[in-house]
């Protein structure tokens, strides 16, 4: 039986209480984006006073006194700074207290963060993960796990929680539907900045694509943007694409992926394979090879390949992972996990490298 220290168990008091609360560290992040919090930091120049914090947001007098302790528990968890004021710096006649600034995390959560050619706003993201749906599937995880009867026999958590899936959902739910396509817009930004900035390459040669599950069509946009020689196309369902207007730039089309997609000289799927299961992913492919041509054609996958050798990349990962397990019926999956799902769909030869820290790129060819 193992043994420890006194000292090791102490330690391992502390870690257990901050895992216990760590649902408390998201739910901080939302209610900072929502109180304008990084916005209002970035607008004093990128440091502000509690007073100056107080004065930017909507926050009624009877919870003011109770901001400095969300902005301290904010500040212990790096999302901002807190520095010590200048000597003698006073705020209506009482001492300012801490010196609030962006780290590169809030960085990302200002509304104007893709200005001057810097990344995207994520903001949207993070309130597109954090919706009561989501924390209420959450909930169900131990239920789902012990029980084969009912409802928490469904195949996700999720489902357990409303009845049907996260596309069920939002199906449902305008208000959720147009939440989630938003946040996952701001987030395909800040990929496709470093896809189109790094590995350009993937996308020559390759005069159509098709994203499928391109939601809004912010990775189609960007890809149309930096290669103007390239027709981009949308591939998506109904109450996604069909409210949304022609731009002249990316083609909509209504459909439905594991039933057809046009063809094309490159699919692209970007955070599509991880909500299926291995089965759903081979006939997703499927469908892929059957619209590229043999020759000179490719799909381009954006998903994790979990097994980094970085703890905190790890941790994203199967993060993601367990996100997966709760909200849909797939998974992250590790390198040799994904080669048996490329063979298995008929590719014999794909290249994958590392990009957006704990993402990959993968290109399979017919």
């Amino acid at each position: 039986m193992a043994t420890f220290s006194y000292e090791e168990l102490l330690q391992a008091h502390t870690e257990l209480w901050d895992l216990t609360f760590g649902y408390l560290k998201s739910m901080a992040l939302e209610c900072a984006i929502k109180l304008g919090l990084p916005n209002a930091i970035h607008r004093r120049g990128g440091a502000a006073t509690l007073p100056d914090l107080l004065d930017a947001v909507s926050v009624p007098g009877s919870k003011k006194a109770h901001l400095p302790r969300l902005m301290r528990f904010l500040a212990a968890f790096g999302i901002f700074t807190a520095d010590a004021p200048a000597a003698g710096e006073r705020a209506n006649g009482e001492a300012a207290g801490a010196v609030y600034g962006l780290t590169p995390v809030s960085r990302l959560l200002v509304d104007d963060a893709g200005a001057n050619g810097s990344c995207g706003s994520l903001s949207p993201f993070v309130l597109s993960q954090t919706t009561k749906y989501h924390v209420k599937a959450a909930m169900h995880l131990p239920e789902w796990f012990v029980s084969d009867d009912g409802a928490a026999a469904a195949e996700m958590p999720f489902r357990t929680a409303h009845g049907t899936d996260l596309w069920g959902v939002m199906d449902r739910d305008p208000k959720m539907n147009q939440v989630f396509n938003a946040g996952m817009g701001s987030d395909t930004q800040l990929a496709m900045d470093f896809v189109i900035g790094n590995y350009g390459d993937v996308f020559d040669g390759v005069t159509s694509l098709v994203d499928v599950g391109g939601g809004t069509g912010s990775a189609a946009r960007a890809i149309a943007k930096a290669f103007p020689h390239v027709k981009c196309s949308v591939l998506d369902l109904p109450n996604v694409v069909d409210s949304i207007p022609p731009d002249g730039v990316v083609e909509y089309i209504s459909g439905d992926m594991m039933s057809s997609i046009p063809a094309t000289d490159a699919v692209f799927l970007k955070y599509i394979m991880h909500d299926w299961n291995d089965e759903d992913c081979v006939k997703i492919l499927t469908q892929c090879k059957k619209a590229i041509p043999e020759s000179g054609g490719k799909v381009i996958i954006v998903d994790i390949v979990v097994g980094s050798p970085l703890k905190a990349m790890l941790e994203a990962q199967v993060s993601f992972d367990l996100l997966m397990m709760v909200i849909t019926g797939g998974k992250e999956r590790d390198e040799h996990e994904w080669r048996k799902i490329f063979m298995d769909a008929g590719f014999s030869h794909y290249k994958t490298r590392p990009v957006l820290g704990f993402m990959a790129i993968t290109e399979l060819y017919a």
